[in-house]
């Protein structure tokens, strides 16, 4: 099982650095046809926040390649506002990005200040409860440290017992690593102290000068960043994989016209290639599926 994850953190990382990633090209958009099985999905009485727009929370971080600013400084791209805009395109609507705090989407989802929230969500049970999701990837936690750090392998509770680690607030990672500090202390260990921190640089400041031994988040960001700088090495996969999913107001039915986007973007091709140009194409899932079993943990 160890060497089995160690080859997949490998192939991930030599799969961004062999694609050459290149974000200026990247900064063109991928768009997809109108596709009228997706529309004939919409609810009759469906009222989108804004009338023929689809206003889509992204996330507000620096965090390549799921989202981040483009060379004008203003522009969001990523592989999550491209997801965004293939469903727009499918359902014949102009597309609005609302960069949003991790914490703020799920108020912003059941108050209606967004149709959709794409912030690399992973599908839980305990959120299945208030929230509809349309599957469009599969993805891993990671765990990342500074290049030539003594820490090699991370693996289970013990690796972190006395770490510190740099994770998000009201995440699965979170829940993980709490769960973990559990485990240590019961048997004696020390608890990792986890470190809470809301944008990418910070992260960045804190591992490389040593006030942050772990960087503990999706393994997509964790693989592009130390393909790109090679000043991070990925150590460690979570212990758990989770479906990432656009994640719509529970009960009001958008969910079924984004699952048709998704299936008829994918089988004409765009979504392949807004997965493949981030390095995510090993992430793909073969058909997006309406609110499958989530994230559960002891």
């Amino acid at each position: 099982m160890k060497s089995a994850a160690l080859a997949l953190m490998l192939f991930s990382a030599a799969t961004l650095a062999g694609e050459g990633i290149d974000l200026n090209a990247n900064e063109r958009p991928i768009h997809t046809a109108k596709n009228p099985q997706a529309i004939s999905k919409l609810p009759a009485a469906f009222k989108f926040v804004e009338p023929g727009t689809l206003t889509v929370a992204i996330s507000a971080l620096n965090s390549p390649p799921l989202a981040m600013l483009a060379s004008d400084n203003r522009t969001r791209i990523g592989s999550d506002p491209d997801i965004a805009r293939l469903l727009a395109d499918s359902l014949g609507l102009k597309l609005k990005l609302v960069p949003t705090a991790w914490e703020d989407w799920p108020l912003g989802i059941t108050s209606g200040r967004y149709d959709v929230a794409l912030v690399n969500i992973a599908v839980t049970e305990q959120r299945k409860e208030k929230f509809d999701f349309a599957t469009y990837r599969v993805d891993s936690l990671a765990f990342s440290v500074k290049a030539g750090s003594d820490i090699k392998a991370i693996s289970k509770a013990q690796d972190l017992a006395g770490r510190r680690v740099i994770v998000g607030s009201g995440t699965n990672q979170e829940k993980i690593l709490l769960g973990w500090n559990k485990q240590n202390q019961q048997a004696g260990r020390a608890p990792a102290q986890p470190i809470y921190l809301t944008d990418d640089a910070s992260g960045n400041l804190y591992i490389q000068s040593g006030r942050a031994d772990v960087f503990f988040g999706p393994q997509s960001v964790s693989a592009y960043k130390a393909a790109l700088t090679g000043k991070t090495s990925v150590v460690g996969l979570g212990p758990k994989k989770a479906f990432v999913a656009t994640t719509t107001k529970k009960g009001n039915g958008l969910v079924y016209a984004l699952q048709a986007a998704l299936d008829g973007a994918a089988k004409s091709g765009e979504y392949q290639q807004v997965l493949t140009r981030w390095g995510e194409k090993d992430e793909a899932v073969a058909a997006s599926e309406v609110n499958p079993p989530g994230i559960t943990y002891p």
